[in-house]
């Protein structure tokens, strides 16, 4: 397992973990960011991190995004 900031740009990765509080947690779930979900890493800029989940992107911060395992 690694972060999604680790994995390559472009390739579909599958969500294995959610970390983080239940707030945190229960957040990226309702964005569509779940264990067993496809998730695509789209871009990381100095702040932020973009990935594509199911037909959305969105933007975290990288510090949420380090709760994302792949």
């Amino acid at each position: 397992m690694m972060p999604i900031l680790v994995a390559d740009s472009g390739e579909e990765q599958i969500v294995r973990k959610v970390g983080g509080s239940p707030d945190v947690k229960r957040h990226l779930e309702n964005l569509g960011i779940v264990p067993g979900g496809n998730i695509t890493l789209i871009n990381v800029t100095e702040g932020n991190v973009i990935i594509k989940v199911k037909e959305s992107r969105i933007a975290l911060n990288k510090e949420m995004a380090m709760k994302i395992m792949v």
